[in-house]
C-alpha cells in the first residue's frame, strides 16, 4: 500500500466529512445510541485512511456499507444486559429553544418519534440492518445483500418482516404538531398539579409508559400499561414535573426534566393519537443522559 502524504489525507478527510452527518444517521436508526453510532463513523474512517481510496467509485456507497457492518456486528455482540431490560429506551435527541442544528436535523429527517427507535430495537439485527438501510436510507437490497450474508430476494424478505412489525408496533403520530404541543401541555399541567382526573383525560385507554431507569441500583426500569396507571405515576411526580420544560424529543413534542441545578433528570418523549398520549418513552439512566450532547439542550 502506498504511504499517504499530508496532502492526500487531507483531501481523504475533507471528503470523509461530506459524508459524516448521514454516516452518523444510519449508525443511530442502527443502533439507538450516539455514542455508538459516533463509533462506528469513527471506524469507517479508520478503515478508509487505511485502504486505496483512490480505487473506490462510490465513496458514499462505500462508507454506509462500512459503517452497517460495523454496526451489525455490536448489534450481534450486544450482551444480555440490555436483552433481560425490562424497557430499554434509545438515545433521545433533545432541542429546547428554537434553534436548528443541522446535524440534528439530519438525524431526525426520517424519524417519527422516539417510538420507532424503540420498536427498532425489537428487531433482530439482519432485519434491523434491512429495513433502516432500505426504507429510511434508500439502499437497495442488491447492497444490503453481502451484508447480511443473503440473496436479494431474502434481504427484501428481512426488510419485509420487519417493516409489518414497526408498522404493527409503532403507533402512528398526529400529524399536526401544535395540537401535539397543547396535549404535552396539558399532560405536564396536570402532572405540576397532580390532577388525576386531567391526566385521564389526555391518556388514551391502553397507553403504555416505558421508563428506562439504567442498570444502577436500585434498579427502577419498568413498563406501565394502562391510564389510570400511568396517571398514577404521573400524579405522584408532581414535584418533579415543577422542573419540566418542553423540548423536541426525535422530532416530535416532548419533555425535559432536570434538577433545581438545571443537570438533565429525564428525558420524556410522546406519541399522540387522535389527540390522547398513546405510548411514553422516558430515559431517566443519569449516566446515559450525562453522555448526551449537551449543546442539544442549551435554549
Amino acid at each position: 500500500m502506498e504511504t499517504m502524504t499530508g496532502d492526500n489525507r487531507e483531501w481523504l478527510a475533507a471528503r470523509f466529512e461530506e459524508h459524516r452527518t448521514r454516516l452518523r444517521a444510519v449508525g443511530y436508526r442502527m443502533l439507538g445510541s450516539l455514542s455508538e453510532a459516533d463509533d462506528a463513523v469513527q471506524e469507517a474512517w479508520v478503515r478508509l485512511s487505511r485502504s486505496q481510496a483512490g480505487d473506490i467509485e462510490n465513496l458514499a456507497g462505500w462508507l454506509t456499507t462500512v459503517v452497517a457492518r460495523v454496526c451489525l456486528s455490536i448489534l450481534q455482540s450486544r450482551n444480555a444486559r440490555r436483552e433481560e431490560s425490562l424497557a430499554h429506551v434509545p438515545d433521545p435527541i433533545v432541542s429546547v429553544g428554537p434553534g436548528s442544528d443541522p446535524e440534528q436535523a439530519a438525524l431526525l429527517a426520517d424519524s417519527v418519534g422516539l417510538a420507532l427507535q424503540v420498536v427498532l430495537d425489537t428487531l433482530n439485527p439482519a432485519e434491523r440492518l434491512a429495513f433502516v438501510l432500505h426504507d429510511i436510507f434508500g439502499v437497495s437490497f442488491e447492497e444490503i445483500a453481502p451484508i447480511v450474508d443473503r440473496t436479494p430476494t431474502a434481504a427484501r424478505q428481512l426488510a419485509s418482516r420487519a417493516r409489518r412489525r414497526v408498522q404493527g408496533q409503532a403507533p402512528a403520530p398526529d400529524p399536526d404538531r401544535d395540537r401535539q404541543r397543547e396535549v404535552v401541555a396539558a399532560f405536564l399541567a396536570a402532572s405540576r398539579e397532580g390532577n388525576f382526573e386531567a391526566l385521564l383525560e389526555v391518556l388514551a385507554p391502553d397507553v403504555v409508559l416505558r421508563a428506562d431507569s439504567g442498570a444502577l441500583p436500585p434498579p427502577a426500569t419498568q413498563v406501565v400499561r394502562g391510564a389510570r396507571a400511568v396517571a398514577r405515576l404521573a400524579a405522584a411526580f408532581s414535584q418533579i414535573a415543577r422542573y419540566s420544560r418542553p423540548a423536541l424529543v426525535n422530532g416530535t413534542p416532548g419533555l425535559l426534566t432536570t434538577t433545581p441545578q438545571g443537570d438533565p433528570q429525564s428525558v420524556m418523549g410522546f406519541t399522540i393519537t387522535g389527540g390522547r398520549i398513546v405510548q411514553i418513552d422516558i430515559l431517566a439512566d443519569r449516566e446515559r443522559l450525562a453522555t448526551l450532547d449537551l449543546l442539544m439542550l442549551e435554549s
